[in-house]
């Protein structure tokens, strides 16, 4: 995970962004924290409350809503345990490096890592786990979009940063989530996932031409 003194806390040092991008950056943020650690109480009970509309993201999150009103945290902590954690390992490795090469701590976490350096984000020390993990990536997009790590990044920013290291692989790990075994809740949340990651990818692909 990112740096928490990077973290711009109060409404005055925030700078001013387009309402779109700060609904994209929510997101963002929401999807890191689901997948940083099994929701508590308050956060499954603010899951429960959101709203969806008749695009296919809206219906996605409709569904999350649902499910999280059905779940209690000691289940949906059982089964974040059982997709990331387990015995010895998770049923799945949400880590750039093992889905882009097979392998964990391979060359996609070297270059993130320069990539966070060039934009002053860095790893808060009480997380030892690799930073290419999906929480972190999500995290620090959001941070990118809201300017968290400084500025608001440009869109062309934005957009490289998405393309190394988010594009892809993030959406083949979000369709793995919602078809993972011991998924219940969390399937909803690869729902979430792959559609948004699929409007960020094109919303990027129209903004060149």
């Amino acid at each position: 995970m990112t740096n928490p003194e990077a973290v711009m806390d109060t409404p005055e040092d925030r700078p001013e962004i387009a309402e779109e991008d700060r609904m994209r950056a929510e997101l963002y943020d929401f999807l890191g924290l689901l997948l940083a650690a099994p929701p508590g109480k308050d956060l499954l009970k603010q899951t429960a409350a959101l709203d969806g509309d008749d695009t296919p993201l809206g219906t996605a999150i409709a569904a999350l809503a649902r499910i999280a009103q059905h779940s209690t945290a000691q289940g949906v902590e059982r089964e974040f345990n059982a997709l990331f954690i387990g015995l010895g390992r998770g049923e799945l490795l949400p880590y750039a490096s093992y889905y882009l090469t097979g392998f964990l701590n391979e060359k996609p976490l070297a270059s993130l890592r320069r990539d966070m350096a060039a934009r002053a984000m860095t790893r808060a020390p009480n997380v030892h786990e690799p930073e290419d993990n999906i929480a972190s990536l999500m995290e620090m997009m959001a941070g990118l979009i809201t300017g968290r790590f400084g500025r608001p990044a440009p869109l062309a920013d934005q957009k490289t940063f998405f393309n190394r290291h988010i594009g892809p692989w993030a959406r083949h790990f979000y369709s793995d989530l919602e078809a993972a075994r011991n998924s219940v809740l969390y399937a909803s949340v690869g729902a979430v996932g792959r559609t948004f990651m699929e409007i960020e990818t094109e919303g990027f692909r129209m903004n060149a031409e």
